[in-house]
């Protein structure tokens, strides 16, 4: 057996695996007494919100995805908000944009996430809502050692939040200093917006009616009313180095609510694998998928120079499909069903050679060459190494470059119910905090163009087609699997890659997830501004100088990242038998797993 960075967590009471360890272990509290797996991933997913500020926030998005106990098939719910009413591609040119900034107030959508909570929460919890709540009300009020990351973007944009966005630097810098690493940090209006939902929400009898007041409350009360008032006059600094006025009212909020989906699947060597629909990126590992299965897997050194050439040559293609043909299904007719299909995924997997392609390789699809060359076009005439294809995490080197980055969760049940989840947006880089609130708006429509005519054309409410994409899978013995990670664009290569050396390497999760990984920032970065960055191959060092050189010797624009630095991802399983299974990354040295 190889040796791992820890142990794979095994049990039958339950397990939670996350980014963060309180959260993880907020997530086994919430199981140890009483509660479900859905209770849990709320109670985390609050508590993310609380311990990694600069990865996610309230007023972000999310994809969840659900399996009930016994259900044939997960559910997806969208907490993926939509554009504004005032969100048309002429008010942003007519405000000097050419592409929306990564952050500030015209790069937001309606906050999804929350409903998304409430959703499940309603129809699926057990428990009471402050039961949920109140550990990030804990937290927030009475604070969480400050993760270093946290400190130093924080610290970095001292300057700019003091000039710019002071709501900011009330919150982030209580008494005008940057936090310290390690040290205790408070968010109080943050546990004041959350105590002021929970009691409102007390205030109607019943479990299922007093989630439904929260919800209300956050999209039509008093949260509502504070993003509303704010924005009507709020004129701030955004990522292209202009201030401008958003266009996010409460009337926008009012309208919107969380829904149910179902998620697309591809099977492959006897697994069914399913993720979000086309308003995710998910569908690119699925098209993965239908391109690998022609070709040995089995065969190859899943450590090898020929494993990690195969598959990111895989990745470009699919990802070139994605800035092509993706975007929101409820606006646009998309080509699903040719994407899904063996037969196109047979005239892709002929494209892929013994060398790195340098294209941007969308395939033809009859009808829609013009949103073929219109991403081909987009892709040439932004050379650069923009904000999402490094290592998936905030730097520090430029404005524009203090992103956010996400955060994930898994967590399964005594009972089987299982939830995948990956909360963002909201982060504390991407928006002045809303007065009273304590947190910052979202920045998802970054991820849309201003060009008309394309299925992530900007418009009235429509999705962003996120990055964001949780995943389950089902084994050929009837093992169902939970996992993701944050990282963007790199979520759906990172998950792939853990998912191919389970099912062709016999490894453990735990394993799988400690094997050298790897990405490509080859296509269309999905974060402002926009770069790519054509054969590029990041690589830990894990992999060796022989493999690293036998992918230069491909062609590959090989960048070896730092030791343990590419991937943050979490799984959990459960087998027929009711064991549970359970790992975490230890890159970051901070995402942790749990179970008994």
């Amino acid at each position: 057996m190889t040796f791992t960075t820890r142990p794979e967590i095994t049990g039958t009471f339950g397990v939670a695996t996350s980014t963060h360890w309180i959260a993880s272990a907020v997530g086994m509290k919430i199981l140890e007494q009483g509660g479900n797996a859905f209770d849990a991933a709320a109670a985390m997913g609050f508590v993310l919100n609380v311990v990694e500020p600069h990865l996610n926030g309230p007023l972000g998005d999310m994809p969840l995805m659900i399996r009930p106990a016994g259900a044939a098939a997960p559910k997806m719910i969208c907490g993926q908000g939509t554009t504004p009413a005032g969100a048309t591609i002429a008010h942003y040119k007519s405000e000097g944009l050419t592409l929306i900034p990564g952050s500030g107030l015209l790069a937001t959508v309606i906050p999804g996430a929350f409903g998304a909570f409430m959703l499940m929460l309603r129809d699926h919890g057990s428990l009471p809502l402050r039961d949920i709540l109140e550990p990030a009300i804990y937290y927030a009020r009475h604070g969480h050692p400050m993760l270093p990351r946290v400190a130093n973007t924080i610290a970095g944009l001292t300057d700019f939040f003091r000039e710019e966005w002071p709501t900011s630097y009330a919150t982030w810098l209580p008494g005008g200093t940057a936090p310290k690493a390690g040290a205790l940090f408070c968010n109080p209006e943050l546990a004041d917006m959350w105590e002021r939902l929970v009691t409102e929400a007390e205030a109607v009898t019943g479990r299922e009616a007093q989630i439904e007041a929260a919800r209300r409350t956050f999209y039509e009360g008093f949260i509502a009313e504070a993003i509303d008032s704010y924005l009507k006059d709020a004129c701030v600094m955004d990522a292209a180095g202009g201030r401008r006025k958003g266009v996010l009212t409460g009337q926008d909020m009012a309208t919107w609510q969380a829904s149910y989906e179902d998620p697309l699947s591809v099977d492959y060597h006897g697994w069914t694998v399913w993720k979000g629909g086309m308003w995710t990126q998910g569908p690119t590992l699925l098209q993965s998928l239908r391109m690998l299965e022609g070709i040995d897997l089995g065969a190859m050194d899943l450590r090898g120079a020929e494993f990690v050439h195969t598959v990111t040559e895989t990745i470009k293609l699919a990802f070139a499909d994605r800035e092509a043909y993706y975007g929101d299904p409820d606006h646009t007719d998309l080509p699903v069903d040719t994407l899904l299909s063996r037969d196109y995924a047979a005239t892709r997997r002929a494209l892929i050679g013994d060398r790195a392609s340098l294209d941007q390789r969308p395939g033809h699809i009859a009808g829609l060459e013009a949103w073929a060359k219109a991403a081909v076009d987009r892709a040439g005439r932004d050379l650069a190494a923009g904000p999402g294809v490094g290592g998936g995490e905030p730097t520090m080197a430029h404005l524009t470059e203090k992103r956010g980055d996400t955060v994930h969760f898994d967590v399964i049940d005594r009972w089987g119910n299982s939830v995948s989840a990956t909360p963002s947006g909201g982060w504390l880089q991407s928006s002045p905090v809303i007065p009273g609130l304590g947190v910052p708006l979202n920045s998802r429509a970054q991820m849309f163009w201003l060009e008309d005519g394309l299925p992530t054309s900007l418009a009235p409410g429509r999705r962003p087609r996120t990055t964001l994409s949780p995943s389950m899978g089902q084994a050929p013995d009837g093992t169902e699997l939970a996992f993701g990670t944050p990282g963007g664009d790199q979520q759906d290569q990172w998950q792939l890659i853990l998912f191919l050396r389970l099912v062709h390497g016999q490894m453990n999760l735990q394993e799988a997830i400690d094997a050298p990984l790897f990405h490509t920032g080859h296509f269309q970065s999905s974060f402002y501004p926009r770069g790519t960055r054509p054969g590029h191959l990041m690589a830990e060092p894990a992999f060796g100088e022989a493999v690293l050189q036998e992918l230069r010797d491909k062609d590959h624009e090989v960048e070896v990242s730092e030791p343990w630095a590419v991937g943050r991802l979490t799984a959990a399983s459960r087998g027929t038998e009711g064991m549970l299974k359970a790992a975490a990354t230890p890159r970051l040295m901070q995402a942790y797993a749990i179970g008994r």
